[in-house]
């Protein structure tokens, strides 16, 4: 994470709790360690050495889940991305290609899941598992 992201995240992560043990662990870091989770797709148990503990990146990323608090950096990050790129801070645009489309029919169309065809939901969930590998 660059200064730059670093200033405009750093206000919105709660300060320590007050009482108790001061905070030791440098939450710059942890916020790496969770964008490096995110970003990968790698297991908390294969985190880098050079990062916090697995168990302190998952404390503090689930509390920040509950909290919104990911979803709020997700967001002012997402801007900052956008105004650098000198577009609107939101899109006016949207895209929906068939898949989309295809699955919200398929939803109006069953509206109670337990009527569902089960080769339905398999190829609304899993569109690669329905195709043929033979020509």
């Amino acid at each position: 994470m660059t200064d730059a992201e670093w200033a405009l995240v750093m206000p919105l992560i709660r300060p320590a709790k007050r009482g108790g043990r001061r905070r030791t662990v440098n939450v710059r870091e942890v916020l790496n360690a969770v964008f490096y989770v995110l970003s990968t797709g790698c297991q908390w148990q294969a985190l880098p050495k050079d990062l916090p503990p697995k168990s302190t990146v998952w404390d503090y990323f689930s509390r920040w889940e509950w909290e919104g608090t990911i979803e709020r950096i997700h967001h002012v990050l997402y801007v900052a991305v956008r105004e650098q790129a000198e577009r609107e801070a939101s899109p006016t645009t949207a895209i929906i290609d068939s898949t989309s489309s295809a699955a919200m029919w398929i939803r109006d169309e069953y509206k109670d899941r337990s009527s569902l065809p089960l080769y339905v939901f398999v190829m609304t969930r899993q569109p690669h598992a329905a195709r043929s590998n033979g020509g």
